[in-house]
């Protein structure tokens, strides 16, 4: 239909959930640009930290939450501008070793929790639906950030089969953690995502839950295909 907005599938749901893996993988399959928010808080995490803002000034300071978000856009690759618009049709995002630590994640959700800074990230987020179409991942793409998504996706799984993913991640990079010190992280994370006032994570009625805690990326990747063809068929 003339003038209708590129199709978005956001894909929600807790930290080590798979939703990355299964974003990535899928995006690739159907040829669909994607956006992985949580690398966005992080590399905004650390522009704060490389420019000595403190979060005080941060929390309290709209123009200087937007003035970093401009300095992220310095870190995004294959964007384009047409009269203050999105222009490219392939849109990926240059993050770095550092954006991965555990310490970068802790640090992005504290400041997750600031209004200016959610706010001042909305329009950047936005700006990735360009055609063909957006896979968006992270805990409020449904909800706030794409409520008019074509597909939203609630991924979980058990603290367990999460705690072994991310053990699998660090160690493959030479970070050696327990399991239960990662199990317990994450379920103190779940905690502050899911209670914080502003954009708690959190899954709506019209969400397709999948717990993923028994099913790999293409399994997972299968069921979403799957119900967007039942979707574009009606």
């Amino acid at each position: 239909m003339e003038g209708a907005r590129p199709p978005v599938i956001t894909i929600d749901g807790p930290s080590a959930s798979g939703k990355g893996a299964v974003s990535e993988f899928l995006s690739r399959k159907i040829g669909f640009n994607y956006l992985d928010s949580g690398l966005l808080y992080r590399l905004f995490g650390l522009e704060v930290l490389s420019q000595g803002i403190s979060l005080s000034v941060l929390a309290d300071d709209w123009d200087e939450s937007k003035r970093l978000v401009n300095c992220l856009e310095a870190r995004i690759d294959g964007r384009k501008k047409v009269n203050q618009n999105v222009s490219s049709s392939a849109i990926s995002i240059v993050g770095s070793v550092d954006a991965r630590t555990e310490q970068a994640g802790a640090f992005a959700s504290k400041i997750a929790k600031m209004p200016t800074v959610r706010e001042a990230l909305l329009d950047l987020q936005r700006s990735f639906r360009v055609n063909p179409g957006l896979i968006a991942d992270g805990r409020d793409m449904g909800t706030v950030v794409f409520p008019d998504a074509l597909l939203k996706i609630f991924l979980t799984a058990s603290p367990s089969r999460r705690a072994e993913r991310r053990h699998k991640q660090l160690k493959d990079k030479g970070i050696d953690v327990s399991v239960a010190k990662l199990e317990r992280e994450l379920e103190d994370r779940d905690y502050h995502d899911s209670t914080r006032g502003l954009s708690p994570l959190k899954f709506l009625e019209d969400s397709m839950i999948i717990d993923s805690t028994d099913l790999d990326v293409e399994q997972v990747s299968f069921l979403i295909e799957k119900k967007l063809g039942e979707m574009l068929e009606d």
